[in-house]
């Protein structure tokens, strides 16, 4: 099942977010950080797909602090307008945002974050300031290397692509060196965005990989 539900952040702000709940007793709870592109179609369908692993799974609205409602298609429009909004998102106020996703993921157990792209990005950064996370995972997180001083409170495990020029692959390096006991993962084949099937970028067999060592992941610290 499926649905809309409203958070408060503990500043009073009130946001959206994407509710999936799994069929029987959930292993957990696992909080899905969107892309530059608001909470689509396929945003809602990785929450679902979580949902279908037994996760309690909510993906926030983290853009309705600049636009409500936001859903961006893959196009140049789309990319302008979404890398316009990013700009505006106080990254303090999205910390308050992922928390209240966490805690309404909690009475389900253990909670876990991932996110994509931007989403990425803020999964680093609740990994280091967002409590109560029993673990992280961080897909081509946007600028993750520019911050690599950060220090998690808990285990996270990073996906990259060899191709994405977003990104380069000296900086993960330096990521993988500071943080030797975090997992990170470059994808030969892969490029920005490559675990999102509507984007011309995506590459099957690195996302599959991927979720396979997400899963695994989030079974040996959620449940």
């Amino acid at each position: 099942m499926a649905e809309t539900i409203e958070l408060t952040a503990d500043d009073g702000h009130r946001l959206a977010a994407h509710r999936a709940v799994p069929t029987g007793s959930p292993r957990g709870g696992v909080v899905v950080i969107q892309e530059i592109f608001g909470v689509n179609d396929h945003i809602r369908s990785v929450a679902d797909g979580f949902a279908k692993d037994g996760y309690l799974a909510i993906a926030p609205a983290m853009f309705d602090r600049v636009q409500r409602g936001l859903e961006l298609g893959y196009g140049p429009d789309d990319l302008a307008k979404g890398r316009a909004l990013r700009a505006e998102i106080d990254m303090d106020h999205a910390m308050k945002d992922v928390a209240a996703a966490t805690r309404a993921a909690a009475g389900a157990g253990k909670v876990g974050i991932v996110g994509y792209c931007w989403g990425g990005f803020v999964v680093w950064m609740a990994a280091a300031s967002v409590p109560d996370l029993a673990c992280a995972v961080s897909y081509y997180g946007f600028a993750v290397t520019n911050r690599i001083e950060l220090q998690p409170g808990c285990p996270v495990m990073l996906h990259f692509g060899a191709k994405d020029a977003m990104i380069p692959l000296d900086g993960v390096e330096r990521l993988k060196a500071a943080h030797p006991s975090q997992q990170v993962f470059v994808y030969d084949e892969a490029d920005h965005g490559f675990n999102c099937d509507p984007r011309g970028s995506y590459h099957a067999p690195s996302a599959k990989l991927a979720r396979e060592r997400t899963l695994s992941f989030f079974r040996q610290h959620i449940g």
